[in-house]
Order: structure tokens, then C-alpha cells, then sequence
């Protein structure tokens, strides 16, 4: 050992306190970011507003929206860049919501059909069951827009009173 060197620095003290991370895992955390950067790209403006971004970020994704292929894939690569410089936990929360509450619409959608379908197939009855849940709705025009789904399905066609039935249903069911 030459002389005027501490090796003293190498305690097992200091030791303790380093984490080594695997080039691997390092890997790994970068190409999640790239997933996440992907997932913003992807959304609408209306829910990419809905999520914390710092400025620089945002008119990234704004960029990446607009471009293709190999130019998108770069852009990509830098969003994922500019996430491992800052704390992505507040963003991926504010996704989750924004993905959940796309999901649940969804989902609302589809009860919304199961209904429709139902009031079609039971007529009156099926209308008091609706009526039971959802007392507000006008049991007139329920009951108009049923019969007249009930005569397009006779005649083997889904028309305007389908559709119309499915549009008053989702006025009174979904929630914004």
C-alpha cells in the first residue's frame, strides 16, 4: 500500500449505507418509465390536463402526441428521461384515477345495455325495477321509449327509439 492513503473510508459503517442496484434493475425502472410516458402520450387532453405534470414534461407529451414511429419512439425515450429525474408517484396516482374512472364508465355503459335490454325483453316489469332504483325518472317517456324499442325489435331492426332509450337511461345513470 503506498504511503498517504486511508482505507479506513471502507468501514463496515459505510457499507451499510450503500445500495447497490443491478444494471438490470436499473433497466427495468427505466423501461417502466417509458410505459408510464407511453400511457400519457396516449391519453386525451381533457384527462392529460386531470395529472400533475411540471411544464417541461407536459410539452413533451404534448410533442410525442403529434409525431410517429421512430420520431414518437425518441420522444418516448426522453420522456422516460425526464420521469427518472423527478418524483413519478403523484403522476402514476393521478393516472390510476384517470384510468380507473375510464373503467368505471365502462362498466356503467354496460349495466346501462343490461338494462335497456332487459326493459325490451320484460316491458312493465322490467320498467318497475328500474323505476325502483331510479325514482326520479319519468315513467312516461320511459314507458314510450320502451314500446317503441319493443316495435323495432319486432320488425328485427334497432332504430332511434333503441337508441333514444339507451340515451335516457344513461341521463339518469351516469354520473359525471
Amino acid at each position: 500500500m503506498a504511503k498517504g492513503h486511508k482505507t479506513d473510508w471502507w468501514d463496515e459503517e459505510n457499507q451499510e449505507e450503500i445500495i447497490w442496484v443491478s444494471k438490470s434493475e436499473i433497466k427495468r425502472d427505466a423501461e417502466d418509465l417509458k410505459k408510464l410516458g407511453d400511457a400519457l402520450i396516449n391519453l386525451s387532453n381533457t384527462n392529460l390536463g386531470k395529472i400533475p405534470l411540471p411544464p417541461e414534461l407536459e410539452e413533451a407529451i404534448l410533442l410525442a402526441q403529434k409525431l410517429q414511429k421512430g420520431t414518437r419512439r425518441r420522444q418516448l425515450q426522453y420522456i422516460g428521461k425526464l420521469l427518472r429525474r423527478m418524483e413519478v408517484e403523484p403522476i402514476q396516482d393521478a393516472l390510476a384515477k384517470v384510468e380507473n374512472r375510464h373503467q368505471l364508465q365502462q362498466d356503467m355503459l354496460h349495466k346501462i345495455e343490461q338494462y335497456r335490454e332487459n326493459l325490451i325483453a320484460q316491458g312493465d316489469a322490467g320498467m318497475q325495477l328500474v323505476l325502483a332504483e331510479y325514482p326520479e325518472m319519468d315513467r312516461q317517456q320511459l314507458r314510450t321509449l320502451i314500446r317503441g324499442a319493443q316495435k323495432e325489435q319486432a320488425q328485427q331492426k334497432h332504430g332511434k327509439a333503441f337508441r333514444d332509450l339507451f340515451a335516457f337511461l344513461k341521463g339518469y345513470m351516469l354520473e359525471d
